[in-house]
């Protein structure tokens, strides 16, 4: 789950509410005053720190008047998927954009290695969005990206004595979904 700077501006907008009420309700244990409008002004530009957590939109949705489910995009990663990113990004462009059913639909049927992975992240920001009572129906992929990771180095033995290096490629997966209405 990842606070949208952008909803919560509007919503902040819309219920007449100021950061300074914000920070009064988001106040638990280590953000309390200076460090409770800190954070406030951090996730109102956009930067997750300190990190948003489900409890503190929970009372930001409250503050505002909406649902929390509102305010935020469900995001899953998948790290260190065995594959390059140039591959996994093939997969990633067919769903961005797509409502979740055609997307999951589209990545059951598609041959490539990388869809397998892109499947269980877009799973569980489905099922992070279920939690937090999002009507599935009205989900759409919004965010989907991939992203370096490390390489693997391996060498293969050559004639007389000598090495060459083999690199393994990983990738991180990232799939974010939203609710529209």
């Amino acid at each position: 789950m990842r606070l949208r700077a952008e909803k919560l501006k509007a919503a902040m907008a819309g219920a007449g509410v100021d950061a300074e009420a914000l920070a009064g309700a988001i106040e638990r244990t280590g953000l309390r005053g200076p460090a409770a409008r800190s954070a406030i002004n951090n996730w109102m530009s956009g930067r997750d720190h300190p990190r948003c957590k489900a409890s503190d939109v929970a009372r930001l949705a409250q503050a505002c008047g909406v649902a929390p489910r509102d305010l935020v995009r469900f995001e899953s990663k998948i790290n260190h998927h065995r594959g390059s990113t140039q591959k996994a990004r093939l997969v990633v462009d067919l769903v961005r954009g797509k409502p979740v059913d055609q997307a999951l639909n589209l990545l059951e049927f598609s041959s490539k290695r990388a869809a397998v992975n892109v499947k269980k992240a877009l799973l569980a920001a489905i099922a992070d969005a279920e939690n937090a009572d999002a009507d599935v129906t009205r989900l759409v992929v919004t965010e989907v990206r991939v992203d370096e990771g490390p390489q693997i180095k391996r060498f293969q033995p050559k004639d007389r004595g000598r090495a060459h290096a083999i690199i393994k490629q990983t990738s991180h997966i990232t799939v974010g979904v939203e609710e529209r209405s």
